[in-house]
């Protein structure tokens, strides 16, 4: 039996198309580790309650490592997805019980483990004890044999890009904004103030941004006095807007694989990003908040040639392939 792991909303869209093609093919359950529990309504197999305490990714970690018994449920596999701590406690977790761990996004890196904190760390290590690599890109797979990863690597494409066929594209005068990183709290009012400026310069357009639930986050929506601040929006009306708009403001990484499949430029609010595949071709780097108007000049001198680098939307196909022969 193979257990599907996650535990925010990014997670989620990222195992949904592998859930759905996976149906009556494989078997397998699913498991939520609850950070998201507002924004992720789909119920799952098992659900994990993480305990309070004094520092949240620690309670967490001892959340995860206490709640689960794989072998009593007859767990043989575990799959998880991206970066997150959960991710990696519950690889490490299943790793400890002898179980082989499938990592689906494997090999992004930026090699600096404060961009992102902690998510660097966790993907590295993560890989480490690794059975299965499901690399988004070449160029990830690539970074796995340098490192001399154990396990199978296997180039998937990433499979957030399989919720979107059928969308058309268009170009109305909107904006989206994005803004959540834990990189990014602290400066957190710096951004908000120089997008609120670009808002004012790019006054015939509209910006959107949905305001991420942290209060770290949500306690400084009022800097925001030029854009239209919204609750966090269902995937579906997200996507409708990305489709719609001319360009993206993000430090999201799954809204930069979005945004270079329907072939919106994209502003990357971050020091490094692990996506650098699309770079200066679909999307830009923002490394601090005084250069986003500048950048966003720049932005207009994107061509965009080429197919997306991150995938064609065929994912799920690939993947479930690949576990039917192992």
């Amino acid at each position: 039996m193979l257990l599907i792991c996650y535990g925010t909303r990014p997670e989620y869209l990222k195992v949904k198309p592998l859930i759905e093609k996976m149906r009556g093919i494989i078997e397998f359950k699913t498991l939520f580790t609850g950070q998201h529990v507002d924004l992720v309504t789909e119920r799952a197999d098992y659900e994990i309650n993480i305990k309070d305490g004094a520092y949240r990714l620690n309670s967490l970690v001892s959340s995860i490592m206490d709640s689960f018994d794989f072998e009593k449920e007859g767990i043989n596999s575990v799959l998880v997805q991206g970066d997150t701590t959960s991710a990696f406690t519950v690889a490490l977790s299943a790793f400890y019980h002898k179980i082989p761990v499938i990592h689906l996004e494997a090999g992004l890196r930026t090699y600096n483990l404060s961009e992102p904190y902690p998510e660097e760390a966790n993907r590295q290590m993560i890989s480490r004890i690794s059975a299965l690599h499901l690399c988004p890109t070449e160029l990830a797979k690539q970074r796995l044999i340098e490192e001399r990863a154990p396990g199978r690597i296997e180039v998937v494409g990433n499979t957030v890009l399989d919720n979107l066929h059928g969308i058309k594209t268009r170009r109305e005068k909107k904006v989206l904004v994005t803004m959540h990183r834990r990189e990014n709290q602290d400066g957190i009012q710096r951004w908000f103030v120089e997008i609120d400026k670009l808002a004012i310069k790019y006054n015939d357009y509209e910006f959107l941004l949905p305001i991420h639930p942290n209060p770290a986050v949500r306690k400084h929506r009022g800097i925001l006095k030029h854009l239209k601040v919204v609750d966090p929006l269902p995937h579906d009306d997200l996507i409708e807007y990305l489709a719609a708009c001319s360009f993206v403001i993000t430090d999201s990484g799954g809204v930069q694989e979005e945004a270079a499949f329907l072939e919106k430029p994209c502003l990357v609010c971050r020091k490094e990003t692990e996506r650098t595949e699309g770079l200066n071709n679909f999307s830009l780097l923002c490394e601090s908040p005084n250069l986003l108007l500048k950048r966003a000049e720049e932005l207009k001198l994107l061509k965009m040639e080429g197919e997306c680098p991150y995938g064609q939307g065929d994912s799920a196909d690939r993947i479930v392939k690949i576990l039917e022969r192992i």
